[in-house]
């Protein structure tokens, strides 16, 4: 059973002990990912990718001391919209894995995947909050869909 993540500062815990190579998945969750050929489809052909689609969680250079809570909230605040696109039963779940290509959306395609843990709603709340707290009105979701 894999445990779940409730809070930013846990996730930044689970961050600095794993180290760099964390992504974070939102699907039905590893059993059902892992059990289905450990792949991800390109949603506008279907074409079948190489590994699967997630997002990584690294720490990129140019953020240098800033808060970690605030970059971790901001890649997961990215595609929570995911949730709708896909259905009720999508949740974020992080795990480690190895970057084997990357897929139509420039999204790293990993294999070797080790799954860590749930992302919990609290949690989403939380990275919303946070994400708001910083008052752009130039940042948003990466959310392909148009809004009417």
């Amino acid at each position: 059973m894999l445990p779940t993540v409730k809070d930013l500062a846990e996730l930044a815990r689970l961050f600095e002990a794993e180290g760099d190579d964390l992504y974070v998945r939102w699907s039905r969750g590893p059993e059902v990912d892992l059990a289905d050929s450990a792949s991800s489809r390109d949603g506008l052909t279907g074409i079948s990718l190489p590994g699967l689609s997630a997002n990584s969680l690294r720490l990129e250079p140019w953020w240098r001391d800033r808060s970690l809570r605030l970059w971790l909230a901001r890649r997961l605040y990215d595609y929570e919209h995911l949730r709708e696109v896909r259905g009720p039963d999508v949740r974020p779940w992080v795990l480690r894995g190895r970057e084997i290509a990357r897929g139509p959306d420039n999204e790293p395609l990993v294999v070797a995947v080790k799954p860590l843990a749930w992302v919990a709603d609290e949690v989403l709340r939380e990275a919303r909050r946070l994400v708001d707290e910083q008052g752009s009105r130039e940042w948003g979701p990466m959310d392909r869909r148009v809004h009417r």
